[in-house]
């Protein structure tokens, strides 16, 4: 049982390590205004880790080899992610005119919602996931159901663990971050988003199934 739980936080944390739009969410809203913002961006995601690694364990998998359903969320998570490109890069276009930069997500539930929205919309994350059980499933880590939700709350406590220590170093930034910085800061996370937003786009369009 304990290795179910030590697998599930390793998977969690390394999975969660990994750049992508949700990094650059948190790792923006940290810089530009608080902590938390960036904690809770983590357990959004943890809790989207959790539940998708659940429908991995039930094999609900499949039925993203429904063309409309992957589709449809394909193109539902790449306009989530380029809308939050863009309103990156508008607000760096607004920094020179303000005493002090905006917040990238103004309050907690608000960042927890972000969250989860950006990282539901991906039928990669649930394809992913799936493929994870699958491999816990042969290691016999999954054979029991004690086992299994000892994974999921690992896959969770590693993922939120992640964004903690990100958010937490990301706070050291913002101190040395004038107001040049923080410009920046909007228009790289900004084109960073667009682009993960295109590139899913590209690949749901392209991929007849999973």
């Amino acid at each position: 049982m304990t290795a179910a739980l030590l697998a599930g936080l390793g998977l969690g944390f390394l999975v969660a390590a990994q750049v992508g739009p949700v990094w650059l969410l948190a790792a923006r809203s940290v810089i530009l205004g608080r902590l938390i913002t960036g904690i809770m961006i983590g357990l959004g995601a943890a809790t989207i880790d959790v539940a998708y690694g659940a429908l991995g364990l039930a094999g609900a998998a499949s039925l993203l080899r429904l063309s409309g359903l992957r589709l449809g969320l394909g193109l539902l998570g790449a306009a989530v992610l380029i809308a939050l490109g863009a309103l990156a890069l508008r607000t760096a276009t607004r920094v020179r005119d303000r005493a002090e930069p905006p917040a990238a997500i103004g309050s907690a539930p608000r960042a927890y919602l972000t969250a989860l929205g950006a990282t539901a919309a991906n039928p990669a994350t649930i394809a992913s996931w799936a493929a994870v059980f699958a491999a816990a499933s042969t290691a016999r880590l999954t054979h029991t159901t004690t086992g299994a939700v000892l994974l999921l709350a690992g896959i969770g406590l590693g993922t939120a663990s992640w964004f903690t220590i990100l958010s937490t170093a990301m706070t050291l930034v913002r101190r040395l971050a004038g107001r040049r910085v923080h410009r920046a800061i909007n228009a790289i996370s900004g084109l960073g988003l667009i682009a993960f937003g295109m590139v899913l786009a590209w690949r749901t369009a392209a991929t007849p199934s999973w």
